[in-house]
């Protein structure tokens, strides 16, 4: 949770939009855990976060509805109480973790955002939906904003917004794109000893220092 919090905290302090932080389950199953990492968010300099429901080191499960609700409306207050407008992005990994029966899923997952949104949370983040007919009933079940997560077969942008969907996250996939280019430039060094990996498209050495500027 420290690192994290550092990482946060020197974000914020780089760049001149609202940050929101990625805190996962909140470093902790009890509600007052994920309080004290909120908390720190908040003093980090950012005004959002994305809390999940999937506790880590526990694949293929997800908290109880009702201790994730007590952690969301802990969370709301403690926003309130310190006076920042706060935007609790709270995910359900229903479908990304494939809990359950298929059949069940698209009315777990309704019930948990529906939960999630009663306690305080302003999105619905509900990854791993892929199918547009699928995103639509979501955006009609679920009362309040919902999120989806960018990647193979997810309708673009401008079909999302035609569905109704109002946030999109990209995840990962930028990082593991990138860590992929790095694995290529390295295979090309060491098989053909050329650099075209690197040389083409890179932007040029004043161009990315400039964008280091605040």
């Amino acid at each position: 949770r420290a690192e994290m919090l550092e990482a946060v905290r020197r974000i914020a302090a780089a760049v001149a939009v609202p940050v929101t932080a990625d805190m996962e389950a909140g470093f902790g199953e009890l509600a007052a855990d994920v309080v004290e990492t909120v908390r720190g968010v908040l003093q980090a300099g950012a005004v959002g976060v994305n809390l999940e429901d999937a506790p880590t080191g526990a694949p293929g499960t997800l908290f109880e509805i009702a201790a994730q609700v007590e952690k969301i409306r802990a969370v709301r207050e403690l926003a309130a109480a310190e006076g920042i407008p706060l935007v609790i992005n709270a995910r359900t990994d229903v479908y990304l973790d494939q809990i359950g029966a298929p059949e069940s899923r698209f009315d777990h997952a309704v019930q948990r955002a529906n939960a999630y949104r009663d306690a305080g949370a302003d999105c619905l983040y509900v990854p791993g939906v892929r199918h547009a007919e699928t995103i639509q009933r979501l955006v009609q079940a679920i009362h309040g904003p919902l999120n989806v997560l960018a990647g193979p077969g997810v309708p673009p942008v401008t079909e999302l917004a035609r569905l109704g969907v109002r946030r999109l996250s990209v995840g990962s996939g930028p990082m593991r794109a990138t860590l992929g280019l790095t694995e290529r430039i390295a295979r090309e060094l060491l098989d053909q000893g050329t650099y075209t990996g690197f040389t083409e498209g890179a932007l040029p050495y004043a161009e990315a220092n400039r964008r280091f500027r605040r």
